[in-house]
């Protein structure tokens, strides 16, 4: 049973879903469809299947850490230890590759906190986009930011992928956007 399924009041035309932390007003739309302020569509009688085929023989399967887990962590598939020397980029191959069955959802990878903060090994380019069209291996580029050499060994946890909505929108040209407080104030502006 999911979180929704747990705290959602089956009232006719509102719900409400609580947790000790925050509380979330939804409405209904249509049967067991709910549309939660923040903007979410959630489906409770159909969980989302992201579909994912192996790349490569030594591949481990994506998982949660633990049940409260956003991320999904992503494991090296390299064949041998890959050494990331300090200010060295490289890429990691994860022996997976996805079909996100959406093209309204996208695939984030994000660097582990751990290996950021202890070690100095973040994402090369910030944020990972496999967009939901993509068939190929999953790679992860790494960086060492840190002072020392760092050693990725086969099937140790590199990253983690959170699976995002994508919203649909056109872009409008305009000569002039409205106005507001903040206006073009940016890069530290509001205050350290």
């Amino acid at each position: 049973m999911s979180l929704v399924e747990n705290y959602v009041e089956n009232v006719e035309n509102s719900a409400s879903i609580q947790q000790p932390c925050y509380k979330l007003k939804a409405r209904k739309i249509k049967d067991n469809n709910f549309f939660v302020e923040s903007g979410i569509s959630m489906n409770l009688n159909n969980e989302k299947k992201i579909f994912i085929t192996k790349t490569r023989d030594n591949a481990i399967i994506p998982s949660r850490g633990t049940e409260g887990s956003a991320g999904l962590d992503l494991y090296a598939a390299a064949v041998e230890t890959i050494t990331i020397k300090p200010g060295q980029p490289v890429k990691v191959p994860t022996g997976i590759a996805i079909d996100l069955q959406d093209k309204n959802l996208v695939a984030l990878i994000f660097a582990r906190s751990g290996l950021g903060v202890k070690h100095g090994i973040t994402l090369s380019n910030g944020v990972g986009v496999i967009d939901s069209d993509y068939r190929g291996e999953i790679f992860v580029g790494l960086c060492n930011v840190g002072n020392t050499a760092y050693e990725v060994q086969p099937g140790d946890r590199i990253a983690q992928m959170i699976i995002m909505p994508v919203p649909s929108f056109t872009l409008v040209e305009k000569e002039k956007l409205s106005e507001t407080e903040r206006g073009v104030g940016g890069f530290g502006s509001t205050g350290k």
